[in-house]
């Protein structure tokens, strides 16, 4: 099945990721500051991808001797403040993780995928792209993130390499309950999901799997929201 690259993935959604994909055959190379478990489904390459310089040590490690053709770029980080008390260094923090990481990483993969006339991209976005309160930095990270998937999509599409994104709506993981404890906070977010649940890591894994494969090859530059309807309006 050929390997696949995935940032942020030693817990959450990128876990399960990793997981979903090595159960379909891929060989997983899992990339994230912190460290796995001893059941992590394939290699891991610790690295802080706030730091462009680390970054590219972990490219250069990763794709020495192989080419990826397929890659996930699922770490983001969101740092929530109000406009009026954003620090700009929590904004560039923001872009460096979300945005600079992901350009980067597309950078140093896509003439293997051009040489190769095959090639998949899969980003990770949000349901902030639509507006979210406090989230000035992380909406506008992800929304740039939309920009690059639909522009790669047109720039690679000669190539065999389509480019997409996910959008995950809010999904049962150790960060949203971090944020969103057992109680009130928990039950308004279920409330604002049609579906009535949470989604789970399992649910965006799936998402991601399919547009990944080579029966999605006719679809490129889309975002997929993954939310249960929580995009939706008329409600």
């Amino acid at each position: 099945m050929g390997d696949v690259l995935i940032t942020g993935a030693s817990r959450g959604i990128g876990l399960a990721i990793a997981n979903r994909l090595a159960r379909a055959g891929h060989d997983v190379i899992g990339v994230g500051r912190g460290e796995p478990g001893a059941d992590f489904p394939g290699t891991f390459c610790r690295c802080d991808l706030s730091d462009a310089d680390d970054t590219a040590r972990m490219l250069e490690e990763v794709t020495r001797g192989r080419t990826i053709r397929r890659v996930v770029n699922n770490a983001g980080l969101a740092q929530p403040q109000p406009l009026e008390e954003l620090e700009l260094g929590t904004l560039q923090q923001v872009l460096e993780v979300n945005l600079r990481a992901s350009v980067q990483i597309v950078q140093a993969l896509v003439p293997g995928m051009r040489e190769e006339r095959f090639g998949r991209i899969v980003n990770i976005t949000s349901r902030a792209t639509y507006g979210a309160r406090n989230r000035t930095a992380y909406a506008a990270a992800k929304s740039a993130l939309v920009g690059c998937t639909r522009a790669w999509a047109l720039e690679l599409a000669r190539d065999g390499v389509t480019s997409n994104a996910v959008s995950p709506g809010p999904t049962g993981t150790e960060l949203f309950h971090r944020a969103r404890p057992v109680g009130d906070a928990e039950r308004e977010a279920i409330a604002s999901i049609p579906v009535g649940r949470l989604g789970t890591p399992d649910d965006i894994a799936a998402a991601v799997a399919f547009l990944l494969s080579d029966d999605a090859g006719f679809i490129t530059g889309h975002v997929l929201d993954v939310d249960g309807g929580s995009s939706l309006g008329g409600r």
